[in-house]
């Protein structure tokens, strides 16, 4: 279910597509995960499998034709009903906006239109800006956020950073939560 949204920026001046991930998308992703400097890289092969297996659990954010952001997630196979948020990448030029919160809040409205109950993510304990950012996509959504203990360090090879299991529920559609 492709959800195209257009709002104008009135900091950056700048209209925002907010659209499902196509093909033509999966590189550019790749880059801003690189560049961030703070997610784990995926594949450029993984971001183009996520632009074509995964496209109506993904978002796109698009500023002046240019790719400006993504979440790119899935629902789990045995929870259909768990929408499980993998990456939320903004683009440096354009981070300080709200860009994450507004890309998730579309595809949270996306999800919920197909039945979506829970958004799930994980978030290493010294990324205070991701807490914030999904604390602030509950409070939008009048839904919970819980937290739990979901991998620890040991569990990881490499020196990975612990993960905690962020939960948002009721996913509902903006109708319902209005």
């Amino acid at each position: 279910m492709q959800i195209p949204i257009s709002k104008f920026d009135a900091i950056s001046q700048q209209t925002i597509q907010i659209r499902e991930p196509v093909l033509a998308d999966g590189a550019r992703m790749w880059r801003i995960a690189e560049d961030s400097r703070v997610l784990d890289t995926n594949s450029s092969y993984a971001y183009l499998l996520w632009c074509r297996d995964f496209a109506d659990t993904s978002i796109i954010a698009e500023i002046d034709g240019e790719v400006a952001g993504f979440v790119i997630g899935y629902t789990r196979p045995a929870w259909p009903r768990i929408l499980f948020i993998w990456q939320v990448a903004v683009d440096h030029p354009h981070r300080g906006h709200g860009l994450g919160v507004d890309m998730l809040d579309a595809l949270m409205e996306s999800c919920a239109l197909r039945g979506v109950a829970q958004l799930e993510t994980t978030i290493a304990p010294d990324n205070p800006a991701s807490v914030a950012m999904f604390a602030s996509l509950a409070r939008r959504r009048g839904a919970a956020l819980t937290r739990t203990t979901l991998f620890t360090a040991d569990q990881f090879p490499g020196g990975h950073q612990p993960e905690d299991l962020y939960r948002i529920a009721p996913v509902t559609t903006q109708e319902e939560w209005r």
